[in-house]
């Protein structure tokens, strides 16, 4: 049942509201122990008020990633740094949300600073993955996606600065959505890179996703990232049809480095596509590689300047793979930033001619499916993880992960949509499209049954 299914259910019906949280809560009592998927737990409000004019979340029980302010509860960044802290008010995104009637029922946890893909925090605990427990869950928006993935959580709030929505939605068998830079407002959330960061939903289904942006976007004058655009419609023409739209299938080596599995179920994602009246084509997009390690080099470089204090004061406050990160990303010099950034105007004006002549593009969310999350080189796998995410974020294009199918270990594996800029629509329409064609959004993993 979709988030919207559930929103006119406890509008219509007495208490609904009410039992819509109490459901979460069971499933978060039930499982947190072992997917440690929130680092703070909400109580339960007792009294639900009843929706009050244009209310499109009223009743939804909405997981907050940790690095959103809450007002009056601690917004910790998965970091020691922050682990008492107590904001004043709430994010901007947060007040939205809670506008339009949503419970945020608690805070998930989060790669450390969201300076990683793994979700292995050291201060508050490993997040693990429902679908096999031995692996990690992706990040850092992982226990946000866990969240949603087990019905701890109806939708979820994450962020994306190389891919910290997307991955861990691919990997937990979810839908994460990565909007325009300047869409969604920034202001109240814990920096990891300026230039790169992005704030979007995680839910089970595209429709959901849509809802979702519709309450979080919207112009924020105090947010120097937040763009004037025209106010987008992002749910009422899910069902346009995808007939005659031109979608290119990402090839070349940088794409065909991944696993076999993976890429088979992205073809044969295409081919399903393809049925609906789709005109599919390949196109070479090595390009790719320069964008992502590009945008490695912005993300270390960004984040260390943001914490370079923290680093000066107490650098063994910091796990080992941020720490590393960090001392990684201050020791870049200008000249190599300055290179970072050239190839980021690079890679957005070849986005933009790409999509002058396609309306999406197809591509694998990660080039494997859930890793071991115990021993495993954070670093390589934040490499590894962010292939073919990271180069949207320095293009700050809309790109959508929906999940596509299933290795024979039974891992999600994710399928992802990108476009234009301001283009969410068609990325969520063209989601929309393949997930009413398929069943995979409807499974569930068993620690969740």
């Amino acid at each position: 049942m979709s988030l919207t299914d559930q929103r006119d259910l406890a509008k219509n019906e007495e208490n609904r509201a009410s039992d819509l949280a109490s459901a979460c809560y069971r499933q978060i009592e039930r499982l947190n122990p072992t997917l440690n998927a929130f680092i703070t737990v909400i109580p339960p409000e007792k009294n639900v008020q009843p929706p009050s004019g244009s209310m499109p979340l009223y009743g939804i029980p909405v997981a907050v990633k940790d690095l959103y302010d809450t007002k009056g509860i601690r917004t910790t960044g998965g970091s020691k740094f922050f682990a008492d802290n107590v904001p004043h008010e709430d994010a901007f995104v947060v007040q939205k949300i809670k506008k339009a009637g949503a419970q945020v029922i608690g805070k998930t946890n989060t790669h450390e600073i969201a300076l990683g893909v793994t979700n292995n925090n050291p201060h508050f605990g490993a997040c693990r993955n429902p679908w096999d427990i031995t692996r990690t869950p992706g990040g850092s928006s992982g226990g946000s996606a866990v969240a949603v993935s087990t019905g701890m959580a109806m939708a979820a709030l994450g962020t994306d600065t190389g891919g910290s929505i997307r991955i861990p939605a691919s990997l937990c068998g979810v839908v994460g959505l990565k909007p325009t830079y300047g869409r969604v407002s920034l202001r109240g959330i814990l920096p990891l890179s300026w230039n790169l960061d992005h704030a979007g939903p995680i839910t089970r289904k595209v429709e959901d996703a849509a809802l979702m942006l519709q309450v979080m976007s919207g112009y924020d004058e105090l947010d120097p990232a937040s763009l004037k655009t025209l106010p987008g419609d992002y749910y009422s023409h899910l069902r346009d049809g995808m007939s005659g739209r031109k979608i290119a299938l990402a090839v070349g080596s940088y794409v065909d480095a991944s696993d076999a599995e993976v890429l088979e179920a992205v073809r044969t994602a295409a081919l399903i596509l393809e049925e609906q009246g789709v005109v599919i084509t390949e196109v070479n997009v090595d390009f790719l590689k320069e964008a992502a390690l590009a945008n490695g080099i912005m993300t270390q470089a960004d984040g260390a300047a943001f914490h370079r204090e923290r680093m000066r004061e107490h650098p063994d406050w910091f796990g080992a793979d941020v720490r590393q990160r960090l001392e990684t990303g201050a020791a870049f010099t200008s000249s190599e930033y300055s290179l970072a950034r050239h190839t980021q105007s690079e890679v957005k004006r070849r986005c933009e001619l790409l999509f002058d002549e396609y309306d999406a593009l197809l591509l694998p969310t990660t080039p494997i499916p859930a890793p071991i999350l115990e021993g495993e080189n954070a670093i390589e796998r934040a490499r590894q993880l962010t292939r073919f995410t990271a180069p949207f974020n320095l293009s700050g294009l809309p790109a959508l992960s929906v999940p596509c199918g299933f290795t024979k270990e039974g891992l999600p594996i994710g399928l992802q949509i990108v476009s234009r800029a301001w283009n969410e629509a068609g990325v969520l329409r063209a989601g929309h499209a393949f997930q009413e064609a398929t069943e995979w959004h409807k499974m569930r993993p068993q620690i969740a049954l």
